[in-house]
């Protein structure tokens, strides 16, 4: 009986663990930033933002085609009164009754010249249509950088959990054998107590170590538009077999390469456009016209094929005196421009240099972390040797522990922080695209 209990208890834990299991979800880094290409709100919103501006370019085009108008009317007339003017005579026959009015009419105007402002036009809104490109493009590659960095987190969360608790059953063991040495009397109660609080300082990391997971966790699957109660699990070989390839080592490629800066030279592209099309107003407007009318009013006068063509001139003679407010105002913008986007130009490489050298640093540390873990593994044998052999007391041993712990951690993070400082500094030089293949998406 008491077998069939256990077997029941073991299938049931076997059940839940894997229930547990099949909650976690694995992806590769291509695979989460795909995703947020995909599903992000801020993606979608860029690309929204990218159709407007080309189904606005489209309708701007449109005033270079010749304009179309048909108009027609009936109207009935009541008791209206005729007094014809011509060849009127004494002894003519009454008027007749006019009680009814058809008019019908087509109009055409073909632009020919209007200060250029149709082509200046249609190339303001080809280069905001193209920064505005440009910046859907800048704002997948921050979401990349987003998906990386919570990735990245996600993992050394992982790997810091799994970590301490590997410590945790070590320190738990030892905890055990000082509760035996202590009720032989070999070690005095202090000990015993010692190594308990080092239990629970685990315990304590491990908890804010989880906690920080589920956060990371919680905004990675949002971003993704992945269901909340999804686990997700990076695997350990996304990190392990990293290549890293042509890495930056100074601006030039971002100043090639960033959409931001690229969709502000398009605005300034655009504005020098605008100040030409502020200028435009200085000219006269010319324009073919030509119709087709056709009118009937009953019992009086019918009216077919009364065609017509001719050109029309149209000038604001008024804004010789005004335009000149637009003009300087177009130039001043245009000025904000330039200085917005040396502004921006002097950041980048301010961003550039930090990405190089935060890159460099995290190489460095992964090396100096290295050799610490070499040394505080073998600190920790020297001290465990002399503690086993009472050379040592309780406080060394439970220091080693510690040391070699944060060391053992350092060295496992290390090279998922070097990844996201490379990710990082291909993201600042404008390169991150190329490694996900962005232009796909």
């Amino acid at each position: 009986m008491k077998v069939s209990q256990l077997m029941l208890f073991g299938i049931f834990f076997i059940g839940i663990s894997s229930l547990e299991a099949q909650e976690k979800t694995s992806l590769t880094l291509d695979e989460a930033i795909h995703l947020a290409w995909t599903k992000s709100n801020e993606v979608s919103l860029a690309n929204t933002k990218v159709a407007t501006k080309k189904y606005e370019l489209r309708s701007i085009k449109n005033n270079q085609y010749p304009d179309l108008k048909v108009s027609g009317q009936y109207q009935r007339l009541a008791k209206a009164s005729v007094n014809l003017k011509i060849n009127k005579s004494n002894d003519s026959e009454p008027l007749p009754v006019v009680d009814q009015l058809m008019l019908g009419q087509v109009n055409a105007s073909v632009p020919v010249f209007a200060g250029f402002k149709i082509q200046n036009s249609i190339t303001i809104y080809e280069n905001m249509y193209q920064a505005e490109t440009a910046t859907a493009s800048q704002t997948k590659e921050e979401i990349a950088m987003k998906v990386i960095n919570n990735y990245a987190n996600l993992y050394k969360a992982q790997k810091t959990i799994e970590l301490l608790k590997e410590n945790q059953k070590s320190a738990q063991q030892r905890a055990i054998d000082f509760s035996e040495m202590e009720k032989n009397g070999i070690i005095p109660r202090n000990d015993l107590l010692k190594s308990q609080l080092q239990v629970s300082k685990i315990q304590l990391s491990i908890d804010e170590a989880a906690t920080n997971l589920n956060i990371v966790n919680f905004y990675l699957v949002t971003l993704l538009k992945l269901p909340v109660e999804t686990k997700l699990e990076v695997r350990e070989s996304d990190f392990a077999n990293f290549q890293m390839d042509n890495i930056p080592v100074n601006e030039e490629p971002a100043l090639q390469n960033r959409k931001d800066l690229e969709a502000i030279r398009f605005q300034e592209k655009a504005n020098q456009a605008n100040i030409k099309m502020a200028k435009s107003a200085y000219y006269p407007a010319i324009a073919l016209i030509g119709g087709y009318t056709a009118l009937d009013l009953k019992n009086v006068i019918t009216v077919q094929n009364a065609m017509n063509i001719g050109v029309g001139v149209s000038y604001d003679l008024s804004a010789i005196l005004k335009n000149g407010t637009l003009v300087k105002l177009a130039e001043s913008k245009s000025l904000e421009i330039q200085n917005s986007q040396a502004i921006l130009t002097d950041y980048i490489k301010i961003q550039v240099q930090k990405a190089i050298e935060d890159y460099d640093l995290a190489l460095k540390q992964n090396a100096v972390y290295g050799q610490a873990l070499e040394q505080s593994t073998e600190n920790y044998r020297i001290i465990k040797d002399k503690y086993d052999n009472g050379l040592s007391d309780t406080n060394d041993l439970l220091e080693a522990d510690v040391e070699q712990l944060g060391s053992r951690i350092n060295k496992a993070l290390a090279k998922a922080n070097i990844i996201q400082k490379y990710y990082e500094l291909l993201s600042v030089t404008g390169q991150l695209s190329q490694s996900f293949n962005l232009s796909k998406i």
